[in-house]
């Protein structure tokens, strides 16, 4: 496929058609409480309540729906440990073709049992490798010598134009002109078809992307003229973290987005735990980036009508307390240090009395006594009401002589110890 690939709107149109098969339209709703906040019109894009509680779906039946006979007999590959493996999963169900998923060992078992659930006999899932890129290779291998075709997650043309029909439902159920779309950026799929089918029917809209921050692939390749491997990514949002965009994806991308905005980790947590509180929508951490994106145009977008696409809520109930715990540190709520108590009697009770604020609370202590020394380390975590209580509790140590170490600040050993 050539670079100068651009979405027709001809082609997101039979990738309509096609999905009317299996999927109805999306809503798009208003959500009070974020128009209040920002004092503009929000209305949000519930990709989250799809068959497979993804986008993914769209790109998946679309290309193994184009599949030839010849190709179905033989059976399709995949790779992917999310969203993706759901989608193709279901196509694969829906079709009755016989497909192969590949996802690394360390892919939680309620993930593996969506797949399963959503292709029933029509999926065999291998596990291999500790990453996405061994798994991903296996998979590729397994097309070469079986002569099987391979379902990109998001560099292929009709994957490109399956996302691309998001874009189409919000502009048939809009009732007012759409000033701003905020669109969650992994591989790129999503905002590349969503970004094309704007600039054609809709190109007073900007389009902005949002990743997250450990996780910059295409702002860096955007911002480097040409597609960017990452060394390392934070791999905490899932759903849009990978290391190398799409080369499609890519192209496209450079001609249709408007700003990419990056959203700290813990910033996505907070919003999937205000989400979830305020308007009871369940979103994976992925789904949450667009919305937190606003906090960053709250100027501009003051007045304007606003989309923000919730891109899916695959969330594992496990991670709760890791939402919870990231998302309490990012506000500045949460502290941990390593303090040396005095070694006698009484000494946890003055820390309790004398530095501890009326709203301060010790979530976490772990202590060892050792007799033979005058101080013993504890390591303590602290959660304020209030983040600006936060130098108060620091003097208070100071002046009562409590010797600490604050471990926020210290990345290892805060890994090592939380």
């Amino acid at each position: 496929m050539s670079q100068t690939y651009f979405p027709s709107l001809q082609d997101v149109n039979k990738a309509k058609l096609t999905l009317n098969e299996i999927l109805t339209s999306t809503p798009l709703s208003d959500n009070l409480n974020l128009s209040d906040q920002f004092g503009a019109k929000i209305m949000l894009k519930r990709e989250d309540l799809q068959i497979v509680r993804s986008y993914k779906i769209r790109g998946a039946y679309n290309k193994i729906k184009s599949l030839s006979q010849e190709q179905r007999d033989k059976g399709i590959v995949c790779a992917s440990a999310g969203n993706h493996a759901q989608g193709v999963a279901y196509s694969c169900q829906r079709l009755g073709i016989y497909g192969k998923i590949y996802m690394p060992v360390t892919t939680p078992r309620q993930k593996i049992k969506q797949v399963q659930m959503f292709g029933k006999n029509y999926i065999e899932t291998v596990l291999f490798g500790d990453t996405y890129d061994a798994a991903s290779a296996e998979a590729k291998k397994d097309c070469e010598e079986n002569h099987k075709t391979f379902i990109h997650p998001f560099d292929d043309p009709l994957i490109i134009e399956g996302q691309a029909t998001v874009a189409l439902e919000i502009i048939q159920q809009a009732s007012c002109p759409i000033d701003y779309v905020f669109v969650p950026i992994g591989g790129g799929g999503l905002i590349s078809g969503v970004g094309s089918y704007f600039q054609q029917l809709s190109p007073t809209t900007k389009i902005i992307g949002v990743e997250p921050a450990g996780a910059p692939s295409m702002k860096t390749s955007l911002e480097a003229g040409h597609v960017v491997d990452l060394d390392e990514i934070n791999k905490f949002v899932d759903g849009a973290a990978v290391k190398r965009v799409g080369d499609l994806p890519f192209e496209v991308s450079k001609q249709v987005v408007d700003d990419i905005v990056l959203v700290p980790e813990g910033h996505v947590c907070t919003k999937i735990l205000d989400l979830y509180n305020q308007d009871a929508i369940v979103v994976e951490p992925a789904g949450a980036l667009s919305i937190a994106a606003l906090d960053y145009y709250a100027d501009k977008i003051k007045g304007k009508n606003v989309v923000c696409i919730v891109s899916g809520s695959n969330n594992d109930i496990t991670r709760t307390e890791e939402i919870k715990e990231r998302s309490l540190l990012f506000e500045g709520l949460k502290h941990y240090f390593i303090i040396r108590f005095p070694n006698r009697p009484g000494a946890l009770r003055d820390f309790v009395q004398l530095v501890l604020g009326p709203r301060d609370d010790i979530t976490h202590f772990e202590y060892s006594k050792k007799t033979s020394r005058e101080t013993g380390p504890a390591f303590v975590g602290i959660e304020l009401a209030d983040k600006h209580d936060f130098d108060a509790l620091v003097e208070r140590m100071v002046e009562n002589g409590f010797l600490y170490e604050y471990v926020n600040e210290k990345p290892n050993l805060f890994q090592y110890l939380i």
